[in-house]
């Protein structure tokens, strides 16, 4: 993938990067020791970490490709993985993960992957009110009239608020 223009929307960028390069960057984690779901989890926070570089237009020069950079995160984090839980035996190539078993499959878990940063992306662009509603009510699922109170809101406001930003999220999903 080539360099990302100035103008370019941080979102278009990894929308970009995740169609060209998923395959190969979860196949650069594999080839580092990491089982299927590991090397997800590792690709994961790689794209989490290209979105947040993007965001604060801190990416390297344009002379550098973005997929190889990108690589690079996902190399150094999937060392640090397999240094932290003592894997020291490679595993069997990404193509030869049993299709039939129990588990999901690797584009499945890329798939997963995939939509999760597009719905970190989403919340992050969400103002800061309705984030902190989102993260109060649907990720610590805590109750409407606490989420008021440590908020200083009327109840009825983190409902329209919570509302404004489902409909919000739901839109920049399917974009």
């Amino acid at each position: 993938m080539d360099a990302i223009s100035p103008s370019e929307e941080p979102l278009d960028a990894l929308g970009r990067l995740i169609r060209s390069e998923r395959r190969e960057l979860a196949l650069v984690a594999r080839e580092e020791g990491l089982s299927a779901e590991d090397a997800i989890d590792c690709v994961h926070d790689a794209l989490c970490t290209f979105l947040r570089l993007a965001n604060e237009r801190r990416l390297p020069a344009d002379d550098v490709p973005v997929g190889a950079f990108v690589a690079g995160i996902v190399r150094n984090a999937a060392r640090n993985k397999r240094r932290l839980h003592h894997l020291a035996r490679p595993h069997a190539d990404i193509d030869a993960v049993d299709p039939g078993g129990d588990g999901p499959t690797t584009e499945a878990l890329l798939a997963r992957a995939e939509e999760h940063v597009r719905l970190k992306a989403c919340v992050a662009w969400l103002c800061d009110t309705q984030r902190a509603v989102v993260t109060l009510r649907l990720l610590e699922e805590q109750h409407g009239d606490d989420v008021a109170a440590s908020l200083g809101l009327s109840r009825g406001y983190v409902d329209v608020l919570l509302h404004r930003a489902k409909a919000q999220l739901k839109s920049c999903m399917t974009e």
